[in-house]
């Protein structure tokens, strides 16, 4: 496996310490999430890949045929590829902690592979997701943290198939955190926090 298959950016962090994987949104790149991730978790060495597709000049990491259509056979071949990625800095870094945090097409990428390899991450953070498809979890979510963040008003990520991956997280054993705002699609302060403190208590193993 190796490290570099994907364009993307490290932060070191303390050694030993936790290692956060980052995700970006389409049309963002490898740095979009670096300092929010290293205010997040100050410790964490973060890992900021930059999606391989390309829609109209703006980076995805799986293709769509339409506004909430997926490709989904390049979403598979981008789980694949991303699962292994992560796997093989998390194998050479051997960190306390693997934490995840992604926004918008960053948070399904991020989803999908947790779907493919439960044990993977620690603690998730989706920021936004929109998964219009119901997940096949190659195992079990037990013990696993995850929160989903989301918009009243959401445009891109209807409210209602946030609740829908709210319930299938849970029914796989997932202890799932949901944190709201009456906005749209923007990521507001009451999502950092709730990130924060989640990624705090798992980096310190509450």
């Amino acid at each position: 496996m190796s490290k570099d298959t994907y364009i993307h950016k490290v932060l070191p962090g303390s050694p030993g310490g936790p290692m956060l994987f980052v995700f970006h949104g389409t049309g963002g790149d490898e740095s979009q999430l670096l300092s929010p991730g290293r205010d997040l978790v100050p410790q964490a060495t973060i890992i900021s890949p930059r999606g391989d597709v390309s829609e109209h000049g703006a980076a995805r990491f799986f293709r769509r045929t339409g506004e909430g259509v997926y490709d989904m056979g390049d979403l598979s071949r981008a789980t694949d590829k991303m699962a292994a990625f992560v796997k093989a800095h998390v194998e050479a870094a051997k960190p306390t902690a693997v934490l995840g945090l992604g926004y918008s097409n960053g948070a399904n990428i991020l989803a999908s592979v947790v779907f493919a390899e439960p044990e993977l991450f620690d603690a998730t953070v989706l920021m936004h997701p929109l998964i219009p498809f119901e997940p096949q979890v190659k195992g079990s979510l037990a013990g696993r943290h995850m929160l989903l963040t989301a918009g009243k008003r959401d445009p891109i990520c209807p409210p209602n198939l946030t609740t829908r991956l709210e319930a299938y997280l849970r029914a796989d054993g997932a202890d799932v955190t949901v944190e709201w705002h009456e906005g749209g699609h923007e990521v507001r302060p009451n999502e950092i926090e709730a990130a924060r403190r989640l990624f705090a208590g798992v980096a310190q193993g509450v």
